[in-house]
């Protein structure tokens, strides 16, 4: 029994030993792929500023008006107790919304077109461009673009 498991174990060993050699004897298929370069060079057509919405949360409505509702809840007594603290729910909450809108600062980007000078368009939104301007030549590496 032995001497069968030394010729199966050394039939083996030499199969998958020239497994690997018998990958190099097929033709290999080479595949064009399309590959966008690293970098390309263009110019900037244009550069527009674009707004962000600058809406309120509401989180400083519901504050005001939980704030109002508690300090117009302190005056009176009855039914003017509850005129008072209707009073203060929306006063608060008029209030509480402003103040959100007041320390909001509007936030707005840059939307950069350059066109490649192999005819393609890229569009590119940023917060910040510094002496950037439309006309100027670039050089685009990924999302970032250097002047020339």
């Amino acid at each position: 029994m032995k001497p069968f498991t030394l010729i199966v174990s050394s039939l083996t060993l030499a199969m998958l030993s020239l497994s690997p050699l018998t990958g190099c004897s097929s033709p290999r298929q080479s595949v064009q792929q399309s590959v966008e370069p690293a970098e390309q060079i263009g110019s900037v057509r244009t550069i527009e500023i674009i707004a962000l919405d600058n809406r309120s949360t509401g989180g400083g409505a519901v504050l005001g008006a939980v704030l109002g509702g508690v300090i117009g809840n302190q005056f009176g007594s009855g039914s003017g107790r509850s005129i008072a603290t209707g009073v203060g729910v929306v006063g608060g909450a008029m209030a509480g919304n402003q103040v959100e809108k007041n320390n909001k600062t509007a936030e707005e980007i840059y939307r950069v077109t350059v066109d490649y000078d192999n005819g393609r368009t890229q569009l590119f939104d940023y917060q910040q461009i510094g002496d950037l301007r439309p006309g100027d030549r670039v050089r685009v590496s990924g999302s970032q673009i250097y002047q020339l």
